[in-house]
């Protein structure tokens, strides 16, 4: 893979390579229009969306950092965006073009102060792993292998000079109407300076092996506090397949089962004991060993999950209140689903619709088993998403729906689903984390 040499780092430097994109865009919505001529509209419709994802990820990983996060967040949406979009953007989650050798010792010498060679036995210039934010060598030190994981240099001061580049075009898409769109962007903000603070995510990484090592067939690498810095962080280096790998060709669904109960049990121990979760479950975050169990990486992103949020969410998932007009309105509204300056016909609207979407999402939490191989299930989630991204009516509302807390909680679940659903996994014990409370 093409190594780069240089990360565009000023405001000016992202700014023009995004504008660059956009004209890409821009002619190929002028080749949309010249199909159309020629090609049905579904031809013509998947040949622009190949195009687009196409351009769109190729300016993207140049930039890395929160622009290229975007695009991961974005391509766990399988319900919401283009097949196209889904396909290349997945990519964002462990391919990316690397820094080539050259600079990496440059930015390695900057964050540490000192060159690879003078603290590691060995040390392999060439990435093994790409992401967003970062990118993760082979190292050794006392006979033991070890991964290092440095991040990109720019990332950390250009988060909010991205994020004001992108905030016009994501209230454009999302309706958003007002100064309260704000208290979404600053959610975002603040997880993403989060997960540029490598310190913290030692700390919180070794936070969650000590909360939940108990929990069987789950592993994590152990991390080395005195070789790792605010840019730099070294653990062990695990041996194991990227879970997206492994679901393309798993057939043995004993050890689909044995790992989707390892990642469910995972999930809802944290969200229900611990009260706080890791919210980046996309299949680059997760290996599976030779031994078929699960491996979990990259503890960056973590949602403290706040008990006035915790508490009517999952009074959501009760039928009572589900059944209760005057209950579920209550929790709408303490939700901030509902608003005080809400028209009549927009309380209407999003009751109805909140109330449809989490008959859906909730079945899983409503059952004591489930199927997450059932391809129905899935469906209704991608027809639903449907339904409403063809609705004109929600384009007269104001947009500025929910907490700021459904943003990672959102995230967490339907990314959750996707990997239980790529999986293939059944028969998944709902409540089994309660078995695994430590003492």
């Amino acid at each position: 893979m093409k190594t780069l040499d240089k990360i565009p780092t000023s405001k000016i430097q992202r700014a023009s390579k995004l504008v660059t994109t956009g004209a890409k865009v821009g002619v190929n919505y002028l080749k949309y229009y010249g199909d159309k001529l020629t090609k049905t509209e579904l031809e013509a419709k998947e040949r622009l969306n190949a195009n687009n994802a196409e351009d769109i990820y190729d300016g993207l990983k140049q930039l890395k950092g929160s622009a290229l996060k975007a695009a991961q967040m974005l391509s766990m949406e399988k319900s919401l965006l283009p097949q196209a979009y889904v396909d290349k953007f997945s990519l964002s989650q462990f391919s990316v073009p690397p820094l080539s050798p050259a600079l990496v010792i440059k930015t390695f010498q900057k964050y540490f102060g000192k060159s690879p060679e003078a603290i590691f036995d060995r040390f392999d210039t060439s990435a093994v792993n790409a992401a967003s934010i970062g990118q993760v060598h082979i190292a050794e030190k006392y006979g033991r292998k070890l991964a290092v994981k440095i991040q990109y240099p720019g990332v950390a001061d250009s988060i909010s000079t991205d994020l004001a580049m992108v905030k016009p075009i994501a209230m454009k898409m999302f309706n958003m109407k007002g100064k309260d769109s704000d208290k979404y962007f600053k959610e975002v903000e603040g997880k993403l300076i989060e997960e540029t603070n490598y310190i913290l995510e030692v700390a919180q990484s070794k936070e969650v092996v000590n909360t939940c090592a108990h929990i069987p067939n789950l592993l994590f690498p152990r991390y080395y506090e005195d070789f790792s810095s605010d840019r730099i962080i070294t653990m062990d280096y695990m041996e194991g397949e990227h879970l997206s790998e492994f679901t393309a060709h798993n057939t043995d669904k004993t050890v689909a089962n044995t790992l989707g109960q390892a990642l469910w049990d995972f999930y809802m121990f944290q969200i229900h004991e611990l009260k706080k979760v890791h919210a980046d479950p996309h299949p680059g975050n997760f290996l599976v060993s030779k031994e078929g169990k699960l491996i979990a990486l990259d503890f960056g992103c973590m949602k403290v999950i706040p008990e006035t949020f915790y508490k009517p969410y999952f009074e959501l998932v009760q039928k009572d209140i589900l059944t209760n007009p005057q209950l579920f309105k209550e929790k709408l509204i303490a939700l901030e689903i509902i608003r005080e300056d809400d028209t009549p016909q927009e309380q209407a609207f999003f009751t109805e619709m909140f109330g449809e979407l989490l008959r859906i999402f909730i079945q899983p939490l409503q059952a004591d088993v489930f199927d997450f191989s059932d391809p129905e299930f899935f469906k209704q989630i991608s027809d639903l998403g449907e339904k409403y991204s063809k609705d004109t009516s929600i384009r007269k509302m104001n947009g500025n729906r929910g907490s700021q807390h459904f943003i990672y909680m959102n995230r967490t679940f339907f990314g959750l689903y996707n990997l239980m659903h790529d999986l293939k996994s059944e028969h998944i014990i709902i409540k089994n984390y309660h078995t695994h409370k430590t003492s």
